[in-house]
């Protein structure tokens, strides 16, 4: 069995998206949520917040970083990812969240506001689940990458028939249940 690491979170920005460069000039930009998560411990319902750092690899990170302000409510979609060096003779660690895909939910501090994503894998040559290095197949912003959140969706037509594919009306079936 493959092992699995995928992480999904909904949360608020902490601070605005910080963008930098890496010295080949690949665009990354870094940014914290906070989640709440309530429970229940006796008779009284306490509120925890966990804070998750997140790194935005790609053009992805370019485009989003005016958008990605304290407050804004985003839906992630990634994996984790563990740095690992030594400071001071000691072995330090990081865990932090690859994001593949941000999506852009709600306005800043409660407003209603702006919707929209981006997919940062298959847009933006952001780092791959397979083999992770860039990937430098960066693609124009389709229409369902905007970030106005003018977002639109047809309806998709139905083309089942069941009674062709049953043949119609037939009455094969006794309205006995063997069960």
């Amino acid at each position: 069995m493959a092992d699995v690491n995928h992480v999904i979170l909904i949360g608020r920005l902490t601070r605005d998206a910080e963008l930098k460069y890496t010295s080949g000039g690949f665009p990354v930009s870094n940014f914290s949520i906070a989640i709440n998560r309530r429970r229940k411990n006796g008779d009284q319902w306490l509120d925890e917040v966990h804070y998750f750092d997140i790194t935005l690899f790609g053009k992805a990170g370019e485009s989003l970083k005016p958008y990605l302000l304290k407050g804004k409510q985003i839906a992630v979609d990634g994996e984790l990812r563990q740095d690992r060096w030594e400071k001071d003779g000691q072995s330090r660690s990081k865990v932090y969240i690859a994001a593949n895909n941000v999506q852009l939910l709600g306005g800043n501090n409660g407003q209603s506001g702006n919707a929209g994503g981006y997919n940062s894998e298959a847009n933006s040559g952001g780092y791959s689940q397979n083999n992770n290095a860039p990937n430098n197949s960066y693609q124009q912003h389709s229409e369902q990458n905007n970030f106005k959140g003018q977002q639109s969706y047809a309806p998709q037509k139905n083309n089942y028939n069941a009674e062709a594919q049953y043949g119609g009306n037939d009455a094969t079936f006794t309205e006995d249940i063997p069960f």
